[in-house]
């Protein structure tokens, strides 16, 4: 078992040894260097000393949400413990162990734990959902998250409404596009203006956007739909490769002029085909939350666009 406490400032740890698994983007040490918490983070890598492997891990932020509030992750879509597979849920107990009690060292009364949707790892959520529990953690937030699985067609499962307009951005001469990164301060600008007509924000700023793209241009991509003649925007989104199974399709806008036609199906069907090209099994398209609860509507168009339900969960418990 290896812990690593690393001041505010300062890049979180690495195992000592390989991963036995591919992490999650969000979970390396080079992205949560660039997570903007200003916090100490506790870093905890389970080890199978015989194999030579890391076999779990998890980075927790200590005062994140007040003294003696810790959770994980800091500023990311999600934290929580990555395994690897086949991993029993008794050895998520040493890990889990560990961490609580270097927690209570650092005086810390409470841990939040915000684990990634099911369909990033399905073997690997049950496991860590069943260890969490057997600990005594309470689900605080139970977030209805929706994904593309590339396993099945995108427009024969999409409901009627959406084919329609799926083929009526077609008939339109409408195309899906892959921009160049030098175009992420004017794609920002559409996708918040896109967001303040429907009284909507965007949690991250354009400087930190700019950063992840300069930092990891193999997992950031903007992806647009164009109209013919013009090659105006109709629709864009920024995509992330969170892993070879999972691309995360963060900020998909478009303007409420656009909805008539809905341009965002036929940016679904593109990243849906880039995905399945790539290799990876889901297009994640997130949960649908506002200040004041779920996002209907918006879960509402997830369903129809074919999206598979799974969960996001985050726990909390008591030290």
């Amino acid at each position: 078992m290896q812990v690593v406490a690393t001041p505010p400032g300062q890049p979180p740890a690495a195992p000592r040894l390989p991963l036995a698994f591919e992490p999650f983007l969000f979970l390396t040490p080079a992205h949560q260097a660039l997570q903007q918490h200003g916090r100490p983070t506790l870093a905890f890598f389970l080890e199978d000393e015989a194999a030579g492997r890391t076999v779990a891990q998890l980075y927790v932020v200590l005062d994140l949400e007040g003294p003696g509030l810790a959770r994980s992750p800091g500023q990311a879509s999600f934290g929580g413990v990555q395994l690897a597979a086949g991993l029993p849920t008794a050895a998520l107990h040493t890990l889990l162990a560990a961490a609580e009690a270097a927690l209570r060292q650092h005086q810390q009364t409470q841990l939040v734990v915000r684990s990634y949707a099911s369909c990033y790892d399905p073997a690997g959520a049950a496991t860590l959902a069943a260890a969490l529990g057997e600990r005594g953690y309470q689900v605080a937030l139970s977030e209805e998250n929706y994904h593309l699985a590339t396993a099945r067609a995108y427009e024969p499962h999409l409901h009627h409404s959406e084919r329609r307009r799926l083929q009526r951005c077609r008939r339109a001469g409408l195309v899906v596009e892959q921009e160049p990164p030098f175009l992420v301060p004017a794609a920002y600008a559409f996708i918040a203006a896109c967001r303040q007509e429907r009284g909507q924000s965007l949690s991250l700023p354009l400087a930190r956007i700019e950063e992840l793209f300069r930092q990891f241009p193999r997992q950031h991509f903007l992806f647009s739909v164009r109209k013919p003649g013009t090659g105006d925007w109709a629709a864009l989104s920024i995509v992330i490769q969170v892993s070879k199974r999972v691309v995360y399709n963060m900020y998909p806008a478009s303007p409420i002029s656009e909805n008539s036609l809905s341009p965002v199906v036929l940016l679904n069907e593109g990243l849906h085909a880039y995905a399945s090209a790539s290799g990876a099994a889901a297009v994640d398209l997130g949960t649908s939350m506002l200040l004041s609860g779920p996002n209907e509507s918006l879960l509402r168009f997830k369903h129809n666009l074919g999206g598979v339900p799974d969960q996001r969960l985050t726990w909390q418990k008591a030290l």
